[in-house]
């Protein structure tokens, strides 16, 4: 696929040359395209030539990207064939680039096939976030699993220490009347306390 650029000014005999395949892959059943080589021409003698990476569509649809360049910048899309040719001294840069080579109809562009990563830096940044996120709702839910109750460790036993020990015809009684001037007072004679183990 020759682009060419007419008599444009300086432009004039300037023709960038799209050298396209095409592949039958068995695992998609279906053809695929792909740029293969970029080259640069001035006045027929080749200046400069890239090889491409990572242009490819189904041979039904186009392939669209924002930049394909030999910057990288721009991610390097195109790399020079060799480091001994003029292809270092180039620095090429397609803005909205968007190519089909195969089974073009009523001179429309198909359905594109874009570069955009499907990681992009929003998206690693959104996956991270979730996992940041599940990590203290697992922390929060294993707390909670392990949170002992307290309705289990509650004991009542009488104190020996602070407390005489109760004769046996006391047992009965709960209160013994204090003899005092004129007022009547009881005393408990059997005093429990709790202990709380947590």
């Amino acid at each position: 696929l020759s682009l060419k650029f007419g008599d444009i000014g300086n432009l004039k005999g300037f023709v960038i040359r799209f050298l396209l395949t095409t592949r039958y892959y068995q695992l998609s059943v279906q053809n695929w395209f792909s740029l293969h080589r970029l080259q640069l021409l001035y006045n027929h003698s080749i200046q400069a030539t890239f090889n491409a990476t990572r242009i490819y569509a189904p041979a039904s649809y186009s392939y669209h990207c924002e930049h394909v360049s030999s910057l990288q910048r721009y991610d390097a899309l195109l790399i020079p064939s060799s480091a001994n040719d003029l292809s270092k001294l180039w620095e090429v840069t397609f803005i909205d680039f968007q190519i089909q080579g195969f089974n073009i109809q009523e001179g429309h562009f198909a359905y594109a096939k874009d570069c955009a990563s499907f990681f992009s830096p929003a998206i690693l940044m959104g996956l991270v976030m979730s996992l940041i996120l599940l990590l203290v709702l697992a922390y929060a839910l294993h707390m909670l699993i392990h949170l002992k109750s307290l309705d289990r460790h509650y004991e009542c036993k009488a104190s020996p220490a602070y407390f005489a020990q109760m004769k046996d015809n006391d047992m009965g009684e709960e209160k013994e009347p204090l003899r005092s001037s004129g007022n009547e007072s009881y005393e408990l004679r059997n005093q429990q306390f709790c202990k709380i183990y947590i």
